[in-house]
């Protein structure tokens, strides 16, 4: 239990920030499994800008790393370039 005004604050503050991420994260992550269950190449391709710029930011605000960020990127771009 806080004992201090600013701790209160802190609390609400993370309580949010928490939320913020895990809907970001799902949203992402979501996005991610679409892409990898595309047997069409160019319904990948449309999908992969988006998907990395979701990573990107993601990984900016410090919601994951920055290199899970790459690694996904990449593992992502091998699907798609495989695609016939």
């Amino acid at each position: 239990m806080a004992n201090h005004k600013s701790a209160e604050k802190r609390n609400r503050q993370s309580i949010s920030r928490r939320l913020h991420n895990r809907y970001y994260a799902k949203t992402t992550r979501n996005a991610l499994k679409a892409l990898r269950n595309t047997t069409e190449k160019e319904a990948a391709l449309k999908l992969l800008p988006k998907v990395s710029a979701m990573l990107d930011k993601l990984a900016k605000i410090n919601v994951i790393h920055k290199n899970k960020a790459a690694n996904l990127k990449s593992s992502i771009q091998l699907h798609v370039n495989k695609l016939a």
